[in-house]
């Protein structure tokens, strides 16, 4: 992955705190996916209101997560979304508030996957053969798991809307979410 910026690595609480936060969780999310948008734009994005995500736009951006950049027409000026992803230090004092930031996380993918099984039926047959909701159930060791993550990160982490340079054209933002972790309800049986 040379040659990507790198994550933003958190390892404040108050911006955890921040980022736990549901709407403001869904801004930076809506501002990653789209680019560049007015508050107006993303309170049509994320239902809220103009002024609610102005506000919380302004919290983000004093933590660095978001920031203003010049408009097309120079009346209202967008915001944009400073990280190209985001992942956690190690601090064991911190494990609450990364939860907190977790929990929101899934509950913005579990809302995103809601939204577009709603719409699917109504979108080009081209997004509907596109598209996919897959499950697996893996049988590996956790270095096994670790190296996959790598290379899955790798090969999806050049087409993040806010590191693509060569977007082609007919592009659109697209939610991939990835989850992978030891099967608790599996633990103590044994290996077949």
């Amino acid at each position: 992955m040379a040659g990507l910026p790198p994550r933003k690595r958190i390892e404040d609480v108050e911006l955890m705190r921040a980022l736990a936060h549901p709407l403001r969780s869904a801004l930076v999310d809506h501002l990653m996916a789209v680019g560049p948008r007015t508050a107006s734009e993303c309170a049509t994005a994320v239902g809220s209101t103009a002024s609610n995500c102005s506000w919380h736009l302004r919290q983000l951006a004093q933590h660095g997560l978001v920031e203003r950049v010049e408009g097309e027409d120079g009346r209202e000026r967008p915001w944009r979304a400073c990280q190209v992803g985001i992942e956690f230090g190690d601090d064991p004092e911190l494990h609450g508030a990364q939860l907190a930031v977790v929990g929101t996380t899934l509950a913005r993918e579990r809302e995103l996957v809601e939204r577009y099984l709603d719409a699917a039926d109504g979108l080009d047959k081209e997004w509907q053969d596109a598209s996919g909701i897959n499950t697996y159930s893996l049988r590996v060791t956790a270095a096994e798991l670790e190296e996959l993550i790598r290379g899955m990160d790798a090969l999806v982490r050049p087409y993040v809307s806010t590191i693509r340079e060569d977007v082609p054209e007919g592009a659109r933002p697209v939610h991939l979410g990835l989850r992978a972790f030891l099967r608790i309800d599996a633990e103590g049986k044994p290996s077949e």
